[in-house]
């Protein structure tokens, strides 16, 4: 097998921003979906993909795609399909399903029609009629959307948010993707100053290190397909010394975050520590109307509360106002924040250059985007 269909999953809104950062590891043969980006790459950007991707939800292998309006459709076609060129005989290979405005509604039928198709397609191939299913893990998932069965294998394991850095978190957390996204979304550098004044747990000051040294996100993870046959233990390996070799440990960073809870400064820096940067990331207990900073052209990127409880959003909304005020200080700075909050602007104090609806986990979203001037060029 020396050319595969890779399914990166999205978040609702992500999927152009998943297409690009494709596009930017050499792939070009890519289709942009509503939740999903399809390429065609050889087998090493398996490998590649999942180590790289910040904005995926994780990395599906597709095996298949027809039409499917009976059961004995569903059997027939998924037989037909070259499993045993991906499956090894000992392969563990459970399989998960979903049905959306489809005549084969029931999931867990569709589910094990597949399952007994895989077998028996494996069975015509090893000549055996039994499978422990004792070795490497393969998911399959048969996805009927509009009477059109989807047949794949994810390739992640963990979704590919789970970098490897968090244990520690707040009640609600922002997704890494969600945080790499939305700091993909602005014109920070490596060279500008970044601040999160509602840092919570660290997460975007921690994914803006990662992508100012230029750190593939699971550089610090396992995922599924590593004891794959089809991928191989070179492909991985090529693949995790090209993360090493275009790392820039060097590159000099000013991040800071704060947060007016000190257990969350506490969560901040002890989540830094455990994705490398400890050292490299200034984290403060501090409300947002005492926000300064010394350096010009900085970018602030916050996901504040939003006041979604309804005894919470005085407050917030006195937060609102109060960091307008603290932002406008700094007047060749630009500011990035996302809240579901309708009347943010009128709060804030000025009107956004311009909008965007995202996701946060099931919450619609704006992120709010005030430019600041552009730094002089040298």
């Amino acid at each position: 097998m020396e050319k595969v269909t890779l399914i990166a999953t999205a978040t609702m809104g992500l999927e152009a921003l998943v297409a690009r950062e494709v596009r930017d590891l050499g792939y070009e043969d890519v289709e942009v979906e509503n939740g999903r980006v399809t390429f065609t790459a050889d087998v090493s950007a398996i490998a590649r993909v999942n180590l790289w991707l910040r904005t995926a939800d994780r990395i599906k292998l597709k095996v298949g795609e027809f039409k499917a309006y009976s059961f004995d459709e569903l059997f027939e076609k998924t037989k037909a399909l070259p499993w045993a060129e991906i499956l090894p005989p000992h392969a563990e290979f459970p399989v998960i399903g979903r049905s959306v405005k489809s005549k084969l509604f029931s999931v867990s039928d569709c589910q094990a029609i597949v399952k007994k198709a895989v077998v028996e397609s494996m069975k015509t191939r090893y000549k055996r009629g039994w499978f422990d299913e004792d070795g490497p893990f393969y998911r399959i998932e048969v996805a009927l959307l509009k009477d059109v069965a989807t047949l794949t294998i994810d390739t992640s394991g963990t979704g590919l948010h789970k970098r490897g850095y968090r244990y520690l978190h707040n009640e609600a957390p922002l997704k890494e993707t969600l945080a790499a996204a939305m700091i993909k979304l602005t014109t920070w550098d490596a060279e500008r100053p970044f601040a999160d004044p509602f840092c919570g747990s660290g997460t975007l000051a921690i994914e803006a290190a990662m992508i100012g040294q230029n750190i593939a996100p699971g550089f610090n993870r396992d995922f599924a397909s590593e004891g794959w046959h089809v991928v191989g233990d070179q492909r991985w390996r090529q693949a995790r010394e090209e993360v090493e070799d275009k790392a820039n440990y060097a590159q000099a960073l000013d991040i800071t975050g704060s947060d007016i809870d000190h257990r969350a400064v506490e969560l901040a820096q002890g989540n830094a520590m455990e994705a490398g940067f400890g050292d490299l990331l200034t984290f403060k207990q501090m409300q947002v109307r005492d926000f300064s900073h010394k350096g010009s052209y900085g970018i602030v990127i916050g996901n504040p509360p939003y006041g979604e409880r309804l005894g919470e959003r005085p407050e917030v909304e006195q937060m609102y106002k109060d960091m307008g005020e603290a932002l406008r200080r700094h007047e060749t700075w630009s500011a990035y924040i996302l809240t579901s909050h309708e009347g943010f602007e009128e709060l804030y104090g000025k009107k956004a250059n311009k909008k965007r609806k995202l996701y946060n986990g099931n919450i619609k979203t704006d992120y709010y985007q005030f430019f600041g001037p552009r730094p002089p060029r040298d």
